[in-house]
């Protein structure tokens, strides 16, 4: 080390810069003599002087900068590789600030874990910086701060990484984007959106705002398939292209501290965040241009193709939201977009959102219910429009939910379809609906004991062996076939053909009743009904709605009406209308010939023990 910076000149706290590395020979070849102690071999200070002239060699001959500070971060002494890297003479660093030369201020984080080290209470600060040659190009560093073994001052070293740093980079670069598109990726596209989300939550100057388009093309899969993935990898570049112009020129019009990422996802699923929104208006722009962008015909090696894209919007606030909370939201108005018929863009809607998620809370929990015993059966009789006395009993189901109350049918028996909890549910309400005909049964040995009518979906038939259940619970119940009545709705049974016919079939020769319900509103085919097992046709009460006016009757529903009945009739098959709601319907239904009838004239469904009350009563409904 030069003299300069050994003899040094004092700083602000007294020290003298340089007498760090001098004094290691001053304390070392002292002889101790207080104590009692032992004397030091007299060569030992010879020892300290040559490690110390061998170290000062060695670090003036470094070829990685370093530098000797004090603990207020001001350089004590700096080797000529220092000097180079900075562009300043050694000896003229001397009491400068170490921070400065080796941007250690710029990052709150870095300046803290460096003040930490200076006040020992850390061992090493690591960090990569990047700074100005003097020659005017940048240079990316590792700098590493620790304390000196046995001194009082600290070893700052820079190491120049610019080469590993540079291939990092272009790693990263091969890692974070797609490499048909050149779009970033979905890993990229989640790392700017979580640092996008914590930005606008807390940057002053921005709107705290954030959008996205997350989109999906159309029909893709149908590119691929029939012209090849080397078409569809084309197709998905020049649509990635088109996205880049929309962002760029949505981005001309923006804020100018806004920002367009566009990145494709997977597959054909794209998206665009935009930084610091200004509101809806700004994304459903976005979200137009982008369609009309690739609305337009796209010629791709000979092939001219036209596809479209459906686009889920969502804008909100930063602050609160998380980056899967809003894939969600996108995800689920993308959804939205195609259910309601593709090629077109819609804004996320809470309210929407709301009853979705209702809905998946409810098919969740649909088969635990089952088992929790949340489910109860009602009964709303059928009743005869000759006599006015009733002859069966409808089973209707109704789920006692802890969270949503009381719920009808039509809220979660399509909801039991679609995940198969039907064929559980469909059991116990089979099961449940037999024990209770036969208590009835029992109760009143002398009197003609009511049927009752149980509704089955085309998917217990499907997936369950229905035959075999019913037929084990008739045996389990005692309860006779003849009064179990089995509903299908008109659209499961006139497609009936293989296994469900055999089913039905099998059903009607053990002597259960086989209903069509809601007849008259599907296929009515009426040609299945000379080959169906049928034994009852139940009339939608939408012909029955036109019977409600006695001054202005609607013709053409009485002839309809008139026409199925004497159709079952001759076919030999009872009819029931459902929704009677005046004593006015029930007769002109009687009049033309209906059987029997079921609605609020007669009653609404009941509980078990009203039945029973019915019955103890005569069995007649008007009284």
């Amino acid at each position: 080390m030069r003299e300069r910076a050994v003899s040094g000149h004092p700083d602000s706290t007294g020290r003298t810069p340089g007498a760090t590395l001098q004094s290691v020979t001053e304390r070392d070849g002292r002889t101790k003599a207080s104590g009692g102690g032992r004397r030091r071999p007299l060569g030992r200070c010879d020892d300290n002087a040559a490690g110390l002239a061998d170290y000062r060699a060695a670090f003036q001959a470094a070829r990685m900068p370093m530098a000797v500070l004090n603990r207020d971060g001001l350089v004590l002494a700096a080797n000529p590789a220092f000097g180079e890297l900075v562009g300043t003479d050694p000896d003229d660093l001397v009491a400068a600030t170490a921070a400065d030369l080796t941007d250690l201020g710029a990052d709150p984080r870095v300046w803290t874990a460096y003040r930490e080290v200076l006040c020992g209470r850390s061992d090493r600060l690591r960090c990569t910086r990047r700074l100005k040659h003097p020659d005017g190009h940048s240079v990316w560093v590792e700098v590493t701060v620790e304390p000196q073994m046995g001194e009082d001052g600290v070893l700052l070293s820079v190491d120049d990484i610019s080469d590993r740093h540079d291939l990092l980079a272009r790693l990263r670069h091969l890692q974070m984007h797609d490499p048909v598109t050149r779009l970033p990726n979905r890993a990229l596209f989640f790392e700017r959106l979580s640092g996008a989300l914590e930005t606008a939550a807390f940057e002053p100057a921005g709107t705290g705002r954030i959008g996205l388009c997350y989109l999906d093309l159309d029909g893709f899969k149908a590119v691929n398939d029939t012209l090849g993935h080397r078409v569809g990898d084309r197709l998905l570049s020049a649509v990635a292209q088109r996205l880049l112009r929309c962002a760029e020129t949505a981005g001309d019009r923006g804020p100018a501290h806004g920002g367009h990422l566009v990145a494709r996802l997977g597959g054909d699923e794209f998206a665009i965040l935009v930084e610091d929104s200004t509101g809806t208006d700004q994304l459903a722009e976005l979200a137009q241009c982008v369609l009309d962008a690739l609305q337009r015909p796209f010629d791709l090696a000979g092939q001219r193709l036209s596809v479209s894209a459906s686009i889920g919007v969502v804008e909100r606030t930063a602050s609160g939201t998380t980056a899967t909370g809003l894939m969600q939201a996108a995800d689920t108005t993308l959804f939205w977009a195609k259910e309601d018929g593709k090629a077109r863009w819609t804004l996320f809607d809470p309210e929407r959102n709301a009853h979705r998620m209702t809905r998946q809370a409810l098919s969740s929990t649909l088969r635990p219910a089952v088992d929790r015993g949340e489910f109860t059966l009602e009964y709303q009789p059928l009743v005869g429009l000759g006599d006015g006395r009733a002859q069966g009993v409808e089973a209707l189901v109704r789920w006692r939910h802890p969270q949503f109350g009381t719920l009808s049918p039509n809220r979660f028996i399509a909801l039991a379809e679609e995940n198969g909890a039907i064929v559980e549910l469909g059991r116990w309400v089979l099961e449940r609906a037999c024990h209770q005909a036969r208590a009835w049964q029992l109760a009143h040995p002398g009197g003609q004991p009511l049927f009752v009518s149980v509704n089955v979906a085309v998917r217990q038939v499907w997936d369950s062996d229905l035959v075999a259940d019913v037929a084990g619970i008739l045996a389990e119940t005692g309860l006779p076939p003849r009064l179990l009545q089995l509903e299908l709705t008109e659209s499961a049974v006139m497609g009936s053909a293989g296994r469900p016919l055999q089913a039905l079939q099998a059903l009607s020769d053990m002597g259960v009743r086989i209903a069509i319900d809601d007849f008259g509103t599907g296929y009515s085919n009426l040609a299945y009904l000379s080959r169906l097992p049928v034994s009852v046709l139940k009339l939608d009460g939408s012909f029955v709605h036109g019977f409600r006016s006695q001054e202005h009757p609607n013709p053409a529903d009485e002839m309809i009406v008139e026409a199925l009945v004497a159709l079952a009739h001759r076919l030999g098959l009872t009819v029931t209308a459902e929704c009677v709601e005046s004593a006015e319907q029930a007769e002109r239904l009687r009049r033309i010939g209906c059987d029997t009838g079921q609605g609020w004239l007669y009653s609404r469904p009941v509980a078990p023990d009203r039945v029973a009350a019915l019955l103890d009563a005569g069995r007649r409904t008007d009284c």
